[in-house]
């Protein structure tokens, strides 16, 4: 037995010395050390020698024993030592090179169109108004000429907070608002931008998108009047060869009321896919000040008149970029804004 263990020692030691991973080691200490190990079978065989060559055998057994453990002990940090400094050398960083310029963000698409219609009607001369967000339904609807019992409310889908609480559907009311504070005073001139909110989820609406509202109020003002601004705005946006049209419509809020189409951003009017083959593609919805908005205010129909217009800024920046999916502008894909 003491020939065994000084053989089991010389060749452990040996193959622990030529050891190169954790897992070789694992191997040894398992194969040698372990339960069913070679070490562990001599000691089960002690039982079979006289008293002192038990005595003799069990010390050098456990010498072997313990001075193999340390072996693997110590060849255990040669590796973790070596596993250390090979990552520092592949981690190891020039210091005398230039540093990596990071990433830098991008103004959001909508944001872009937003901007650019604030810029061009502010250059018009409008100012920019805001109201809330959480609205009063009278100042939503009632005030718009849209009564409790008008089925024009059907066309909106509302988020109701209270009975007489909203979650506005439309920046209209801030018209409203504007004219209660302003009231005699002319013009009345503003733009109101901002969220507004429908139970719509598809391709092309959210429940959660942005409008701009205009506003202008004051003696003389004409059909002609929108009509030629709107068509300022939509060279602006689109460029100076795009074609608009107007089409009668209905809104509680204005009359007369009409929608505004421009020829088609993608076939340029001939028709295609995206226009329906129509060559036309709806942009905003338009017309005079109503004369019960206008009393709503604090306005005198027979001496003031005016025109409103809105429109989704969703809407303008899908035409303006062509993009076919509302949802992509809010789902912050990298890849997707990092074209804009």
């Amino acid at each position: 037995m003491i020939d065994t263990l000084n053989r089991i020692k010389e060749e452990t030691r040996q193959n622990i010395d030529r050891a190169q991973d954790f897992e070789t080691l694992t191997e040894i200490r398992v194969r040698i050390l372990g339960r069913k190990g070679e070490i562990t079978q001599v000691l089960r065989g002690l039982k079979e020698l006289d008293p002192g060559q038990k005595v003799e055998v069990g010390r050098l057994a456990n010498e072997v024993k313990d001075g193999l453990e340390q072996l693997i002990e110590d060849k255990q940090r040669q590796l973790k030592a070596r596993q250390l400094e090979l990552a520092l050398q592949s981690e190891r960083l020039d210091i005398t090179l230039p540093g990596r310029p990071g990433k830098s963000g991008g103004q959001h698409p909508i944001s872009q169109v937003n901007d650019q219609i604030r810029t061009i009607f502010t250059c018009l001369g409008f100012t920019v108004a805001e109201g809330p967000e959480v609205e009063m339904e009278y100042y939503n609807f009632e005030a718009l000429n849209v009564p409790r019992d008008h089925p024009a409310r059907d066309m909106q889908d509302t988020f109701y907070i209270t009975r007489d609480m909203l979650l506005r559907t439309h920046t209209s009311p801030v018209q409203v608002r504007v004219m209660e504070k302003m009231a005699p005073q002319l013009p009345v001139k503003i733009i109101v931008p901002g969220r507004v909110y429908r139970k719509d989820d598809d391709a092309t609406h959210s429940p959660m998108f942005h409008q701009v509202e205009g506003l202008l109020i004051d003696e003389h003002i004409t059909f002609a009047n929108l009509k030629a601004m709107l068509m300022l705005f939509a060279r602006q946006i689109f460029g100076a060869e795009v074609k608009v049209r107007y089409r009668p419509s209905f809104f509680p809020f204005t009359e007369p009321s009409a929608e505004m189409d421009i020829s088609c951003v993608n076939c340029g009017g001939e028709g295609c896919r995206v226009c329906g083959q129509t060559g036309w593609l709806e942009i905003l919805g338009a017309g005079m000040v109503h004369p019960r908005v206008l009393e709503y205010g604090g306005y005198d129909a027979e001496k003031h008149t005016g025109f409103a217009f809105g429109m989704g800024i969703e809407r303008i920046a899908m035409l303006k970029y062509q993009i076919n999916d509302m949802r992509l502008l809010f789902d912050n894909d990298t890849r997707f804004l990092k074209q804009f």
